[in-house]
């Protein structure tokens, strides 16, 4: 049986859903090629930070100091600009020569939480010949004093502000702390985002107790991440004008079919490049192909949404009966 792996994302016509996200790797052009000879489908590039563009524009270390020391995203959390290189008119190089070195699409990132001069980069991206943007919004509401409704309304400026500037597909990557992620996705959707990745992980600080001091900690995501974004992008399959990718989590064939399953038109890979080579891309294709001929599904658009919220058979397993049904169920043995 002939097996049709292909998909759309942000209205781009996708050989496969397998899509490297936004890491140091897509940075580098030898890698990128690497990817597409691999399988990948499409490519996004490491984000462009608002930090970076106004460090190189305006008075940028009084604004980069502001507040580092009350917000967990502090100063420390950022490299030294002085030797972080990649800077915004670098960027828009980097995007000319990705769409020059291969011919999978190009997403451009840009990672910012307000609005501001900045976003004009957006258009610059375009212009450079990025096929889509993503706006990772990485905001930690860190201030008791400000309200949710406050939070989600800077959300949503800085989306609409963003999809003004540029004609170019717009994909948002977002968090779930919202007292209700489903409704949120769909107003972010309704601000201009034509697609939405779901969900950004939030690194959280550490603290090195041989100096006394808080740092930083990377951790590639485990399996077990694919969870939270499998769960409500079965809920708001079909209930969301917008494309759907997933992140965080897929390791193998098997992350990215219950992806597909629950609703999404992409699956987004990074942490299992690092563990396990970018040979795993062709592995986690093979890997579906075999499973869908075994399944007898013919093409990915026909398993996708399958066990969806709107499609499965007991929808409550999305909800709180789920929960019940797993803490009773559970038979651990005690050491």
């Amino acid at each position: 049986m002939s097996i049709d792996l292909s998909t759309k994302y942000l209205g781009l016509k996708l050989k496969n859903p397998v899509v490297v996200s936004a890491c140091p790797l897509t940075g580098d052009l030898d890698n990128l090629k690497r990817f597409e000879e691999s399988g990948a489908a499409a490519a996004v590039l490491p984000s462009l930070f608002e930090e970076q563009i106004e460090f190189e524009e305006v008075e940028s270390y009084k604004n980069f100091a502001q507040g580092s020391l009350s917000f967990p995203e502090s100063l420390t959390f950022y490299p030294d600009l002085d030797d972080y290189r990649v800077g915004p008119d670098t960027y828009l190089e980097q995007i000319e020569k990705a769409k020059k070195a291969v011919s999978i699409p190009i997403i451009a990132s840009l990672n910012g939480t307000s609005e501001g001069g900045w976003i004009r980069y957006a258009k610059l991206a375009q212009d450079a010949g990025a096929d889509a943007l993503e706006l990772n919004i990485y905001f930690i509401a860190a201030s008791v004093d400000q309200a949710g409704d406050e939070v989600e309304r800077q959300y949503l400026d800085l989306v609409s502000a963003v999809k003004k500037s540029i004609s170019i597909p717009l994909a948002v990557k977002i968090g779930p702390y919202f007292s209700s992620p489903g409704n949120m996705a769909i107003r972010v959707a309704e601000a201009g985002a034509d697609g939405l990745v779901i969900f950004n992980r939030f690194l959280q600080p550490d603290f090195d107790l041989e100096e006394l001091a808080v740092a930083p900690r990377l951790v590639l995501s485990s399996k077990f991440e694919q969870l939270l974004p499998m769960r409500w992008i079965a809920i708001l399959y079909n209930r969301v004008q917008a494309s759907l990718a997933l992140t965080s989590g897929i390791h193998d064939a098997q992350g990215m079919l219950k992806a597909l399953l629950a609703g999404a038109d992409v699956g987004m890979i990074a942490s299992v490049l690092y563990t396990k080579g970018f040979g795993q891309i062709s592995a986690i294709l093979e890997g579906m192909k075999f499973w869908m001929e075994e399944k007898e599904y013919a093409s990915v658009q026909q398993l996708k949404g399958a066990l969806s919220q709107q499609n499965c058979p007991n929808p409550s397993a999305f909800e709180r009966g789920n929960y019940m049904k797993v803490l009773t169920s559970f038979s651990g043995d005690l050491i």
